[in-house]
């Protein structure tokens, strides 16, 4: 099963038409750059919701960098998430994971600098927040931001993407208190072959739609 979306933004207007039950709580729609954004910015205008961002990088393995083992999420402490599973199957030194957790805080801060620069933090505490992204592989990026976000005391936590793969859709529910996943293809190696149009975004497009978005608050206040 290929092609299930033209491209992220028909994908975030197929996936704001399941999360219409929630416009009545006025929620706060919080994309994981950079993919994230276009999908998150059709459900932020169809539920008139400020969209904010949660930054959160993933560790990759040596020998296949888009293989999960882990993320880093971005807060007043950074939180790292762990893909056990990958991890037992690696023969990856510590000090791999060590500087590679220091590069990819570094990128955070790039990005929130980049992205953000001083506008001011949104607060989730008490809301209805919902975390996209284009797409959940393994689940460890997306894991570590909605362990950062719970801690934030949202009054509901929802994930919305949508295509994952059926394992990792079960494996976080626990994490939320909704999710909503479109697409559970039984063959899954890769987010890109569901759409047809996968084009890389780059920061200059990620700066553009936060700029569509009249009110948004730049950047969620995930502490964590």
């Amino acid at each position: 099963m290929t092609g299930l979306f033209a491209d992220r933004r028909q994908a975030g207007q197929q996936l704001a038409a399941r999360l219409l039950q929630y416009k009545p709580e006025s929620p706060l729609v919080l994309a994981i750059p950079r993919g994230g954004v276009p999908v998150a910015i059709e459900v932020a205008k169809a539920l008139g919701a400020p969209l904010d961002l949660v930054l959160v990088r993933k560790i990759g393995v040596p020998f296949q960098p888009e293989l999960a083992a882990g993320a880093v999420v971005d807060g007043e402490h950074t939180e790292t998430v762990w893909n056990r599973g990958i991890l037992e199957a690696l023969d990856v030194t510590e000090d791999f994971f060590k500087s590679e957790i220091a590069r990819q805080i570094e990128e955070i801060e790039r990005r929130r600098k980049t992205y953000l620069g001083a506008r001011p933090r949104a607060r989730i505490a008490g809301c209805t927040a919902i975390v996209v992204d284009d797409g959940i592989a393994t689940g460890a990026t997306v894991r570590a931001a909605l362990i950062a976000v719970r801690r934030n005391r949202p009054k509901r936590l929802v994930l919305a993407v949508p295509v994952a793969s059926p394992d990792t859709v079960d494996s976080l529910r626990k994490d939320v208190d909704e999710l909503i996943c479109l697409e559970k293809p039984d063959t899954f190696h890769a987010i890109s072959e569901f759409y047809m149009d996968f084009t890389q975004v780059e920061d200059e497009d990620v700066m553009d739609m936060l700029g569509q978005m009249p009110g948004s608050a730049g950047i969620a206040e995930v502490k964590t």
